[in-house]
């Protein structure tokens, strides 16, 4: 059986991996006013954060349309049998939904759609570990399992610098937004059941960086990291230099470079930062 792996464009997984694992992404939106841009296509990640810089109002965000998944997967259908198709946390989205539906209106190719309960990157490791697997000529249903077992291990911690964006995207509550503002917390968040909610509530930016980092080596001790991801938002540099100083101690495990483009930074906001590993 040739498997074919579908993910979304939230998932932000770098154009080199993309092309080595031969990934296929499918583009969510965000609109400005009545204008609306498909991410990775009619708008960089650069452009979109200079953008909402200028406008008065935040973009807001759309899923990709039932009839684009539907497309997509019979255009596989020429050179596969089946298709992985894995999206962002259908709590976020409606995108793991549309392609559900889409999966039952195509008659030639089997689709499996797969709801990594996350997004970003995080999100991405559950399509570089299916593409590896199907590369492999492993059967759908032992990648399906391996998918499921990755998401009691999987780690992805982040933090934001405005949580306004987070309360007005309807992502946190007004009470945690007020209460971070005030004295100046930036919490660590994690997204626990498909939801974000606050891991642990630390007074600065550079104490909450140290945390993760801790937890991290805590898993790596026990030899349970495979590959990490460090992620930004319109801040490469800050976060080159923890990758920097991680890479080097650590130059066994496999490290990637991501960002959060402009889907998941619309709900964000710039200045963000996340780090997330992937067990073995």
């Amino acid at each position: 059986m040739k498997l074919a792996v579908v993910t979304d464009s939230t998932a932000y997984i770098p154009e080199d991996l993309l092309e080595k694992y031969n990934i296929y992404t499918i583009p969510l939106s965000v609109i400005f006013g009545n204008e609306s841009y498909r991410e990775g296509i009619d708008i960089t990640t650069e452009n979109f954060y200079e953008k909402v810089k200028k406008e008065k109002n935040l973009p807001t965000t759309s899923q990709p349309a039932i009839g684009a998944f539907v497309d997509l997967f019979e255009q596989l259908a020429e050179q596969y049998d089946a298709v992985i198709s894995i999206h962002l946390s259908s709590k976020f989205s409606g995108t793991f939904d549309a392609a559900k539906t889409a999966s039952s209106m195509v008659n030639d190719i089997e689709v499996y759609p797969f709801d990594s309960e996350l997004s970003a990157m995080p999100q991405g490791f559950y399509a570089l570990e299916a593409a590896e697997l199907a590369l492999e000529g492993a059967h759908v249903d032992d990648v399906i399992q391996r998918l499921n077992q990755m998401k009691e291990k999987t780690r992805a911690y982040f933090m934001v610098d405005d949580l306004s964006h987070l309360q007005r995207g309807g992502r946190l509550n007004s009470a945690q937004a007020i209460l971070g503002s005030l004295l100046n917390i930036k919490p660590i968040l994690h997204i626990v059941d498909g939801l974000i909610v606050p891991y642990e509530k630390i007074r600065t930016r550079k104490k909450a960086v140290a945390r993760i980092m801790s937890m991290l080596e805590e898993d790596i001790e026990k030899k349970e990291v495979k590959r990490v991801v460090f992620i930004h938002a319109n801040n490469e540099q800050q976060v080159m230099k923890i990758h920097d100083k991680f890479a080097k101690k650590y130059p066994h495990i496999e490290t990637i470079i991501s960002y959060f483009g402009p889907v998941i930074g619309t709900h964000l906001g710039e200045g963000s930062i996340g780090v997330s590993w992937q067990a073995k």
